[in-house]
């Protein structure tokens, strides 16, 4: 019986053939952070440096009303979005973000939860926000309906403006690379340094385009709070 009680500790014991011993000791170090037993490189550094300026920018854009950790949100789908505009950069790779079916899925309900949040807690700040201050009483009826067309539009010009700047610079490389047969040697290093130039430039708008989304969002989850 003593032999049966002790053999649980006998380090030769198996499952299914296989020595799980020591596997508890592996499954503890995965299970600590990597910050905490790895030391954070240039890249991990820099990539909290930009997520700490743009939590703090937000929060400026927000204001103190805003619950706290509200922009959270905002920072990872700014994140989001860069990481796919950036993997459309790689050959044989479709950018998602330049489908509407994908940044309408981003936007719209963005938009939906703040419009629904803002009717439903603060209904007379929605009201105020569809009469500009200073407009005359001649012109209040005009300018209602300026401010909920210009409101209803929101979610498609947020969805339109990723989509076509991620296209527009995505179909001007694949016209350029496809006249690339055709062209003697001087003219295709010509091509090579266009198209690098033209590839740093889509990397600036995969960057600038995330920002704008992300900011744009801010700013119209500030006028609901």
């Amino acid at each position: 019986m003593m032999t049966n009680l002790f053999s649980m500790f006998d380090p030769s014991t198996n499952i299914f053939s296989m020595s799980l011993n020591w596997l508890s000791t592996t499954i503890g170090l995965l299970l600590i952070p990597n910050m905490y037993w790895l030391i954070p490189f240039r890249y991990n550094m820099l990539w909290y440096k930009i997520l700490n300026t743009l939590h703090s920018e937000f929060k400026m854009l927000i204001g103190n009303a805003a619950p706290y950790g509200s922009t959270f949100i905002f920072v990872s789908l700014f994140s989001f979005i860069m990481f796919n505009n950036f993997m459309g950069l790689f050959p044989y790779i479709f950018t998602s973000t330049s489908h509407l079916t994908m940044t309408l899925t981003l936007a719209l309900p963005l938009w939906l939860s703040f419009m629904l949040y803002g009717w439903i807690n603060h209904t007379t700040h929605m009201f105020a926000h569809l009469v500009p201050q200073g407009t005359p009483p001649v012109l209040m009826p005009f300018m209602v309906c300026i401010e909920t067309i210009s409101n209803l539009i929101r979610p498609g010009t947020l969805a339109v403006r990723l989509a076509a700047n991620m296209i527009a610079g995505h179909l001007l490389l694949t016209l350029l690379g496809s006249t690339g047969p055709s062209m003697n040697m001087i003219l295709i290093n010509l091509l090579l340094i266009t198209q690098f130039a033209l590839l740093t430039l889509e990397s600036a708008v995969a960057m600038i385009q995330s920002y704008v989304f992300a900011v744009l969002s801010t700013l119209y989850s500030s006028e609901v709070i």
